[in-house]
C-alpha cells in the first residue's frame, strides 16, 4: 500500500488500476451537462444586466436619449427571462427534477417569445436601415437595430443551447431514477 510520505507499495508498477472502480457514465455525464448549463446561465445573466441596464438608464433619464436609445417593447418582457436562471441555479446543486422543468417552460415563455416578437418589431426599422441607410435611435454611436439584434442572435443561441442541455440532463435525471426503481 502506498503512503503520501513512503514509498510504492511492492510489486506494482502502477498499471494496476484496471480493476479499481469508476465513476459511472450518467454521474459523469451529470457533471459535465451541469457545468455547461452553469456557464450559459451566466453568460444569459450578462446578457439580461446590460438589457437591464439599457432599460433602467432610460427610462430613469440619466443619459441623453441621443447616447442610449429608448428600449423596444419587447425588451421589458425580456426582463423576466431571469426567472428561469435562477430556477435553473436552484435545480443543478440538489438534482431537482421540479425546479429544472420549471427553467425550461419558463425559457420558452420569458426567454425565446420575446426574443420572437423582437425580432418581428425591429424587422421594419432594420428593412429600412439596410435600405436607405437611416438609423433613428443609436446606442453609443451605434444602430440601435443593429445592436439589438445582435443581443437577439446572442440570446437565442444562449437559450437555445439552455433548453438542448436542460433536456439532455433531465433525461439523465431520468435515467438514474428509472435505475434506482428497479433495484
Amino acid at each position: 500500500m502506498a503512503s503520501r510520505a513512503g514509498p510504492r507499495a511492492a510489486g506494482t508498477d502502477g498499471s494496476d488500476f484496471q480493476h479499481r472502480e469508476r465513476v459511472a457514465a450518467h454521474y459523469q455525464m451529470s457533471v459535465a451537462l451541469k457545468s455547461e448549463i452553469r456557464k450559459l446561465n451566466i453568460v444569459h445573466l450578462l446578457v439580461w444586466i446590460l438589457m437591464a441596464s439599457q432599460v433602467i438608464v432610460s427610462q430613469l433619464s440619466l443619459v441623453s436619449h441621443r447616447i442610449i436609445a429608448s428600449p423596444y417593447q419587447w425588451e421589458y418582457p425580456y426582463l423576466l427571462s431571469i426567472i428561469p436562471t435562477v430556477f435553473s441555479f436552484l435545480a443543478l446543486p440538489r438534482n431537482n427534477i421540479s425546479y429544472l422543468v420549471i427553467s425550461m417552460i419558463s425559457a420558452g415563455l420569458f426567454c425565446v417569445a420575446p426574443l420572437i416578437y423582437g425580432g418581428m418589431e425591429m424587422f421594419p426599422v432594420a428593412q429600412q436601415l439596410y435600405r436607405h441607410g437611416k438609423a433613428y435611435r443609436f446606442i453609443f454611436g451605434f444602430s440601435a437595430v443593429s445592436v439589438m439584434y445582435l443581443v437577439i442572435v446572442i440570446a437565442v443561441q444562449v437559450h437555445g443551447w439552455q433548453i438542448y442541455y436542460s433536456k439532455k440532463l433531465l433525461d439523465q435525471w431520468f435515467t438514474t431514477t428509472q435505475d434506482k426503481k428497479k433495484k
